[in-house]
């Protein structure tokens, strides 16, 4: 029987990150699919890990992940790359999570960076406006404050944890099948997100009722 139901906030919640971080590479010529590439190779380690576990911050960052795509054979701004993160929310996701309670305990699995790892001269956050939809949720998960990111085990047992579920009762969205896969091992259902309509129509299907 489901009790909770876990979301990703960006690229579930809002718009990808993806789609921008393709429209730089287009913009400047590089491979298509570099960034992503990038973020995949030593993933508990690089540059893009340490800075959702808060272990860099804002400009170290950007020097260690200019020499990761140096590496590569690659220049690439990292600034660039962090600009890629500032999503745009999905309305109907946001009605959501919004309409899933009192039924349902939710919680935002994020990975994240801290608020003042964002660029200043702009005000906007790498991934929307969170505040649209954690007022409304029981639990938010965020690797810059906890320490651990997904897919680390811990970060989806410290969301159980705070909602007072086991995994099998959980289901979870994220628009990364390597953020599903441990989820999954672990007992929860999971679903792979890759539209709006999609996440919804999985949903209903999961929950056996509407969620619009």
């Amino acid at each position: 029987m489901i009790e909770a139901v876990l979301f990703d906030f960006g690229g579930v919640i809002t718009t990808s990150p993806f789609d921008n971080f393709a429209a730089y590479e287009r913009e400047v010529a590089l491979p298509d699919g570099i960034i992503r590439t990038i973020n995949a190779t030593n993933p508990d380690a690089n540059a893009w890990a340490k800075l959702e576990r808060s272990e860099v911050d804002r400009n170290g960052f950007v020097e260690l992940f200019e020499s990761e795509a140096a590496a590569l054979g690659h220049a690439i701004d990292a600034r660039r790359v962090l600009d890629c993160l500032k999503t745009r929310l999905r309305p109907e996701m946001v009605a959501v999570v919004h309409g899933l309670r009192p039924r349902y305990k939710t919680a935002i699995l994020t990975n994240n960076l801290q608020a003042h790892d964002t660029d200043p001269d702009d005000g906007l956050t790498p991934t929307g406006d969170m505040g649209a939809v954690t007022s409304d949720v029981d639990a938010l998960i965020e690797s810059s404050v906890v320490g651990c990111r997904k897919p680390e085990e811990r970060f989806y047992r410290l969301a159980c944890d705070a909602l007072g579920v086991e995994p099998a009762a959980c289901v979870f969205l994220d628009d990364l099948g390597i953020n599903c896969k441990p989820a999954r091992a672990m007992g929860m259902t999971t679903i792979k997100v890759t539209s709006a309509a999609q996440a919804i129509a999985d949903l209903e299907t999961e929950l056996g009722h509407d969620v619009g």
